[in-house]
């Protein structure tokens, strides 16, 4: 006898993997759930803000989820262990770019541009949360991607340790460093309410 559709939603992660690795729906169903926006914001963020290529990342995220549930350590919590594989597409994402960008080049082709001048626009929220999103663009992929997990997705340092698979110490170097950077990009916004 199957459990009820409520009973799905009381387990925890880590008991309904190996559900969906019996071909459970509904034990998938949870994790859609539970993860698929969660994962969409991630790979939007951190892959250019681009809406199209974040669906398709996390379509792929979940197939692979479901065709190869296996590849789930269950030593790890899912949490961390989803964010994981995110974070490792997220990197071969910005391998395949930077091989394209190179290509560009060699072929004599201008590299598509970003507008990073922006004219001064008023001291609000929006304002702010525009030039953050211009300086978090600006930083490599491993201080953005630490700095999204931390604030936007409010992981742990642990637990961004077992996603990026460094230190603690090292999470918390790296999340010094870009609070750093960013605070010197954003010191225009200080004293603003």
């Amino acid at each position: 006898m199957g459990l009820f559709r409520s009973s799905y939603h009381a387990l925890p992660d880590e008991q309904l993997m190996p559900l969906v690795a019996q071909r459970d729906q509904k034990a998938f169903g949870v994790l859609y759930d539970r993860y698929g926006k969660l994962m969409y914001n991630y790979f939007h963020k951190m892959l250019w803000q681009d809406k199209e290529k974040a669906r398709d990342f996390t379509q792929d995220l979940f197939t692979k989820l479901v065709h190869k549930p296996g590849l789930y350590d269950a030593g790890r919590p899912f949490k961390t262990w989803i964010y994981s594989i995110a974070h490792n597409m997220c990197k071969n994402e910005y391998s395949k770019a930077e091989v394209r960008r190179n290509a560009r080049e060699e072929l004599g082709q201008r590299p598509e541009s970003i507008d990073r001048d922006e004219p001064q626009r008023a001291m609000d929220r929006e304002a702010f949360n525009q030039r953050l999103a211009e300086a978090l663009s600006e930083l490599d992929e491993i201080k953005r991607n630490t700095f999204e997990l931390r604030f936007r997705h409010e992981m742990s340092i642990e637990e961004i340790s077992q996603v990026m698979q460094c230190s603690e110490g090292t999470v918390k170097s790296r999340l010094f460093y870009t609070l750093k950077q960013l605070n010197q990009r954003l010191k225009v916004f200080e004293g603003i309410a």
